[in-house]
């Protein structure tokens, strides 16, 4: 993306948390000094009034380097291509797009300078606190070279630029949209990966609020988002769901399988607890008499193979096959018969789309947004998830009928086809941004 020729002093302005995320921890540790308000205007202080155009100019924003490995790298992907496909113009401002101007070099000596402002207002300091401070500091540092004025809409896929874009937008009052791409705060409390209780879910609690609170509109990927983030203060008028769209060429169907070809079932998944991969290899076991004829995929790679392998060798599963990364998903699944995803926390797999336009039964667990692309008994399964009997008795469903399999198959290809793809999700996310562009002054 194009930056300006703007020149800034040498030194870094005070690298302390947020006013915002400062009066988080303030309330945590019971203090009652306030800290000034820094103040981060542009030179241009004008508010800029939309007016109604043809094409927009966007700016995709994220935490994270782009490209990159992952479902929010295909989100971000789909997403530019789609409304550029639209005639609209989209920049990414990703960490690896921008230029860091030195500040890398004074990493240390800031992360130094902001652990000794926690010690000495709370006498304690947090090292996943220190090291978020600098990250989301060091984004802004780099992101002021970026001209804000140019862009008719800013586009979030993240707290932390949500965070970031809501003080340098101050002075431009842009409309700043906002995407969470996960459960946040409120996951890492799930899984234990933050004590509940502690310093650090009152500081990453503040950014979740400040993300949602600060936004013009939220557009999330699925309605299972909605009370999450209602309990953080988005009211329901700045809510638009729109449900994550994909391209996905399988090429045409292959004629049906003769009844002496085995019966492929495939899991495509990052090999991690929470996919639940234990508890397909334990369904199995207990259909190990249904499974004479069949073969078992798994495709994809994690820090759980060795331990996967092992459970299917305790178990005497001799027809699963682990597969690695594969690039050709989209073979894999012409080749299959049944799609499972047997995860127990998930937003809006990718996965399931992908098998979902491939035409294939599917069967699934009920989390997140899944029952609200995949209709029980209709356009797929639903189980339960960690519930190995149940995954089973659906597993010996499908098994025992390919009538039940092509239907299902084929009203889940047609869902996909309405409702998931680039252009149905572009134009929906087109007509959120233009809403905005005949109002004058955002608050």
């Amino acid at each position: 993306m194009e930056m300006t020729d703007r020149q800034y002093s040498t030194q870094p302005p005070l690298f302390i948390p947020y006013p915002h995320l400062v009066s988080a921890m303030d309330q945590y540790y019971g203090l009652t000094t306030a800290l000034k308000k820094e103040k981060n205007k542009p030179d241009n202080q004008k508010s800029f009034e939309l007016k109604q155009k043809k094409n927009m100019k966007i700016l995709i924003t994220t935490f994270w380097n782009y490209p990159f490995v992952g479902g929010l790298q295909n989100y971000i992907t789909a997403l530019k291509s789609g409304l550029e496909s639209l005639g609209h113009i989209v920049h990414i401002a990703a960490p690896n797009h921008l230029e860091n101007d030195g500040i890398d070099g004074m990493r240390q000596t800031i992360m130094e300078d902001v652990k000794q402002f926690f010690v000495k207002r709370y006498g304690s300091f947090s090292e996943k606190i220190i090291q978020n401070v600098w990250q989301m500091r060091r984004y802004e540092w780099m992101l002021k070279c970026v001209d804000i004025s140019r862009y008719d809409i800013i586009h979030a896929q993240d707290r932390f630029t949500a965070n970031v874009m809501c003080q340098l937008n101050e002075g431009y009052q842009k409309p700043l949209l906002f995407t969470p791409h996960g459960f946040m705060t409120h996951t890492r409390l799930k899984f234990n990966l933050i004590e509940k209780g502690s310093a650090e879910e009152a500081y990453f609690l503040a950014i979740d609020q400040k993300a949602v609170q600060s936004s013009t509109h939220i557009i999330s990927l699925c309605e299972y988002f909605r009370p999450l983030l209602n309990s953080l203060g988005t009211e329901e008028s700045k809510l638009t769901t729109v449900y994550t769209g994909i391209d996905f060429g399988i090429g045409p169907q292959g004629k049906s399988k003769k009844t002496k070809e085995k019966t492929i079932i495939t899991c495509i998944s990052r090999l991690r607890p929470r996919k639940g991969h234990k508890y397909l290899f334990e369904a199995l076991s207990l259909i190990r008499n249904k499974l004479e004829n069949v073969e078992i995929w798994i495709v994809g790679e994690g820090s759980m193979r060795e331990e996967l392998e092992r459970q299917c060798q305790d178990l005497q599963l001799e027809n699963v096959y682990f597969l690695g990364k594969r690039k050709n998903i989209p073979k894999i699944l012409k080749r299959s018969d049944i799609f499972v995803l047997p995860t127990t926390s998930d937003t809006l797999p990718i996965s399931v789309i992908e098998a979902m336009f491939a035409r294939k039964a599917i069967i699934t667990t009920n989390c997140g947004g899944i029952p609200e692309i995949i209709q029980d008994n209709h356009s797929g399964l639903i189980a339960e998830p960690g519930n190995s009997q149940q995954l089973a008795e659906k597993l010996t469903i499908l098994l025992d009928d390919s009538v039940l399999r092509n239907s299902l198959a084929q009203n889940a290809k047609c869902f996909a086809e309405q409702h998931l793809t680039i252009a149905s999700m572009a134009r929906k996310i087109e007509e959120v941004y233009q809403s905005f562009l005949h109002r004058g002054e955002m608050q």
